[in-house]
């Protein structure tokens, strides 16, 4: 039986002023993969997930989720369907980390109503499998950048939503949280069918964690695939411009990619 694909973009154009962001692109997403959007700064990765998680609407093109135009979804519906986990997160009102939390769970609360124990027990186990309880009464404006992304990536996984989208969602974050987090969501590909799609800086933990992969370059996919097949030493020369090495490590048992170094003598 055909299934219907998860995201479906189609001719997407995107401009900031004069600068052209998203150029005709069109990429097709099936349910139940970890995705790894990766390419250079400026590509177009953030504006294409805005899009898709509904908070940027194309100058042209259109996308469609689940097969129904995003516009289509009122704001609620869509909160319940989709969470996003931005690169940049500013709150200047001092919330406290389990308020921060808990504000995962506001499309399934009902207006003018109160989180239910269901909604506080979500985000109760959220904060104690993320590691947050520490810091669970700390006011979000007292965090470090890395302590910040780490509640934002908490919020969104009590929101509880069939797709997740990670914009650069672990870049302030330490090595060790880094590989938790991804890890956390890798195993919800796997094991809850859910789909992720990450924009990734390091093609390493690109190669890690996702099982398709698809190379951005001004604006517009240059490949798409099995991660194996798409991380290749030609593919990263022509969107990177850099030499590398591609090679299978037994110990994270994936693809990695090896960069020349040149140490000062």
């Amino acid at each position: 039986m055909h299934k219907t694909p998860v995201f479906e973009a189609n001719r997407l154009h995107f401009s900031y002023g004069r600068q052209k962001v998203l150029d005709n692109t069109s990429l097709t997403l099936e349910a139940g993969n970890f995705y790894a959007i990766v390419g250079p700064n400026g590509c177009g990765k953030t504006t294409l997930l805005d899009i898709m998680a509904g908070n940027k609407t194309p100058e042209s093109g259109n996308i469609r989720y689940l097969g129904r135009d995003i516009n289509k979804y009122g704001k609620r519906k869509l909160a319940r369907e989709i969470a996003l986990v931005p690169q940049d997160f500013y709150i200047h009102f001092p919330f406290t980390v389990g308020e921060v939390v808990l504000m995962g769970r506001h499309p399934y609360i009902p207006r003018f109503g109160g989180p239910s124990k269901e909604d506080i027990d979500i985000a109760e186990a959220i904060i104690e499998k993320t590691g947050l309880r520490k810091l669970k009464d700390k006011y979000i404006t007292e965090l470090s950048g890395g302590e910040k992304q780490r509640v934002v990536f908490a919020r969104a996984l009590v929101q509880d939503t069939p797709v997740l989208i990670l914009d650069e969602a672990t870049s302030n974050m330490d090595i060790q949280y880094t590989l938790n987090f991804l890890r956390a969501v890798s195993e919800e590909v796997s094991q809850a069918g859910r789909t992720v799609i990450s924009a990734l800086h390091d093609l390493n933990l690109a190669a890690n964690y996702s099982n398709k992969m698809v190379f951005m370059k001004s604006g517009r996919i240059v490949s798409e695939g099995n991660t194996p097949e798409v991380l290749t030493e030609e593919g990263i020369k022509a969107v990177f411009n850099v030499e590398s090495r591609v090679y299978f490590d037994r110990y994270s048992n994936s693809c990695q990619v090896s960069f020349k170094g040149i140490r000062p003598r």
